[in-house]
């Protein structure tokens, strides 16, 4: 086993020590979610972790960690009967982005549960984690059936393995820590409720630091033991400063006072439900028992309102994480100070307060506050100036070139499901149908491979026939593996949206960019719900550029979106085929993805010769790779020419306005006829 890097010798990042040590004083707190950008000792500081953590006593044989003293009644090795437990260390369970089901959950043999009526169970990553931690490099990138059976072990302390109506249950308790980049996409609400805590890091610009990094890092890479052993004194320490704050955790004292200013941080910060007060009163109570202290104080509770309420705020994909600390400071004074704050305590990640990476006293997340100025820049609608006609001279307050500054969106709604016909066999998602492992039922077929969902009826119908020749006397069915029959299962996947946006002076007419730009963050809203990956490329002027290659962040979308102007002649054919080029280098990374190509713009095509011709040849490029697509018309006044369903048939595809877009287009009609007829 290699020696972890030591968890003293990391340099900075106090907020995520301090958010790990407090869950290793108090693992009732709930985990922690790390969200940094790469490089940032994110893995290193987790690893490291499970070095400080105590030993966990189990009892000895037992694959699922039971707790000698209060063993599981249910454990799938047990009952267990009375006997001396024996101590290992706490574990650090990793669970890949890529793994199965199987592996997480753990997996039954079917075919000796139906012939011999054994639970015959192999325990997965959720036994191995239980009492320990279970960590899940990048987080956000988990499948949804995964992100769905982690949710239901962080609730309930249990795992349950259900396969043709036998089950197998088994305790798991675990800490729960995620690291993230959260430029690669970001984590369902359900999940980021589910971390106590969340910590922003990044890379410091402190030269000096940087260097520190550096030369200890080379330092471990060429001795890992001997750099280990420099350590163990400062491990030591802090090793025993976690135990005495374990120790010391049940007798601090959270008085009304404090839990007055919990609630009411809460409710002026608008958060779901009430997992945060729970949350925050545990973290300050940690907070206070990591210090030394018996009672907690005000500072703890601003602490751990700046750790446990920041993802918490998040009610879309492209709000900001952060809190408004004046806004906080200002709730905690008009919720009155507890009697026992005076102000002088401040946590202190390892007590060591020196240079060597165990100092400082962590504090919240990087200033994203609330109150952030996001003032769109001048060009907004109603002080837009109208496009520049080509080679005008420029003016007082234009861009040159005619180029107009961005707009803001207008505010996003909810669309129309957009879907991409036929079958396929994608990655899980929300969006177009797809053979997958989850779903409704819709044959049989022969396993590849591990079985993994049984299909009975059919199972039973291929073993029925040899029951005599296999010699069977009992009531029990003769199953062998070549009668097992794997279920064929119809869900959803999640497919590419690739975004083609027209940025050109025609779409900055009566300030249509504005309405555009909204709908096209409608769009992006229903593609993190649905867990598609998105692209973004634009045309103006005279070129098209891909402004956001494939990704699974929408927020990334969203801010290149924003940040789009408009101007210039309309490069339609360019557009198509640099959409083109982008799904063909996809097609090969991911074939399995289908694309859907949307295409947003008033069909108008200028600029080269015969710019309209040109454009219906790339559309007919995509029609003949069998690309599905939509054009979102953008046209408006009083005289249409149809352009943008000229270009949909080209394209094979459909066309739709952008009031059609919107869900409510149709649904509410229906619900004022409803209405209209019980009236009657």
């Amino acid at each position: 086993m290699s020696t972890p890097y030591p968890f003293t010798a990391i340099v900075g990042q106090d907020d995520l020590r301090l958010g790990l040590l407090l869950n290793a004083v108090s693992p009732a707190v709930g985990g922690v979610l790390v969200r940094g950008e790469k490089g940032t000792a994110k893995s290193t500081a987790v690893r490291a972790l499970a070095a400080l953590m105590p030993e966990v006593p189990v009892v000895p044989g037992c694959r699922f960690s039971c707790d000698p003293v209060s063993p599981d009644p249910g454990c799938p090795d047990g009952p267990h009967a009375e006997a001396a437990g024996v101590s290992r260390p706490a574990r650090t369970v990793e669970l890949p982005v890529g793994a199965s089901e199987d592996r997480l959950v753990g997996a039954l043999d079917i075919e000796r549960a139906l012939s011999e009526g054994v639970k015959a169970f192999e325990p997965g990553l959720l036994a191995d984690a239980h009492r320990g931690i279970l960590y899940v490099d990048e987080v956000n990138l988990l499948h949804d059936h995964l992100v769905d059976l982690l949710l239901d072990a962080a609730a309930m302390g249990a795992s349950y393995v259900e396969r043709e109506g036998v089950s197998v249950r088994h305790a798991a308790r675990f800490l729960l820590v995620g690291t993230m980049n959260p430029e690669e996409g970001e984590l369902r609400p359900q999940l980021l409720d589910r971390f106590g805590l969340t910590v922003e890091v990044s890379a410091s610009r402190d030269t000096d630091e940087r260097v520190e990094v550096v030369r200890r890092r080379l330092a471990y890479d060429d001795d890992p033991e001997g750099f280990a052993a420099r350590w163990a004194e400062e491990e030591g320490a802090l090793r025993e400063r976690i135990a005495a704050a374990r120790v010391l955790l049940p007798r601090v004292v959270l008085s009304d006072g404090v839990l007055r200013q919990i609630a009411a941080t809460c409710a002026a910060f608008e958060v779901d439900g009430m997992r945060a007060d729970i949350v925050m009163a545990r973290t300050a109570t940690a907070l206070a028992a990591w210090a030394g202290r018996e009672e907690v104080t005000a500072d703890d509770v601003r602490q751990a309102a700046l750790l446990a309420l920041p993802h918490r705020r998040r009610r879309n994909p492209f709000d900001a994480p952060g809190l408004d600390e004046d806004k906080l400071d200002q709730t905690l004074d008009e919720a009155g100070p507890p009697e026992n704050s005076d102000g002088d305590d401040q946590p202190d990640p390892d007590g060591g307060g020196d240079d060597d990476g165990g100092g400082g006293g962590g504090g919240g997340v990087p200033p994203q506050a609330d109150g952030e100025d996001r003032t769109p820049p001048q060009g907004s609608e109603g002080d837009s100036p109208s496009p520049a006609p080509e080679g005008a001279p420029d003016t007082p307050g234009r861009p040159a070139g005619g180029e107009q500054q961005p707009v803001a969106a207008a505010e996003p709604f909810r669309t129309k499901m957009l879907s991409v016909p036929g079958l396929g066999e994608g990655a899980a998602g929300r969006r177009s149908r797809a053979r997958t492992e989850h779903g409704r039922t819709t044959g049989a077929r022969r396993p590849e491979g591990a079985l993994t969902k049984l299909h009975l009826a059919a199972t039973v119908q291929a073993a029925a026939p040899h029951q005599r020749a296999r010699g069977r006397a009992g009531r029990g069915l003769v199953v062998r593996r070549d009668d097992l029959r794997q279920a064929t299962r119809e869900g959803r996947e999640g497919n590419l949206v690739l975004f083609v946006v027209d940025a050109s002076g025609s779409m900055a007419a009566r300030q249509r960019m504005s309405a555009v730009k909204g709908a096209v963050l409608s769009l992006l809203l229903d593609a993190y719900q649905r867990r598609d990956k998105v692209g973004l490329v634009t045309f103006r002027g005279k070129e098209a550029e891909v402004a956001l290659p494939p990704t699974s962040s929408v927020d990334a979308a969203a801010a290149r979106l924003e940040s789009l102007p408009t101007g210039g002649r309309t490069p339609l054919a360019a557009g198509l085929l640099k959409a083109h080029d982008v799904l063909r280098v996809e097609r090969l990374r991911d074939p399995s993805r289908r694309p859907l190509l949307v295409v947003v713009t008033d069909g108008r095509a200028t600029g080269g010769p015969e710019p309209v011709a040109l454009a219906g040849q790339a559309g007919r490029l995509h029609r003949s790779e069998g690309t599905a697509s939509v054009v979102v018309d953008c046209e408006s006044g009083y005289v249409r020419l149809g352009l943008a369903g000229e270009l949909a048939r080209e394209l094979g595809g459909t066309a739709v306005t952008l009031d059609e877009l919107r869900a409510d287009s149709i649904a509410g009609l229906v619900k004022d006829v409803t209405a209209a007829g019980r009236a009657a």
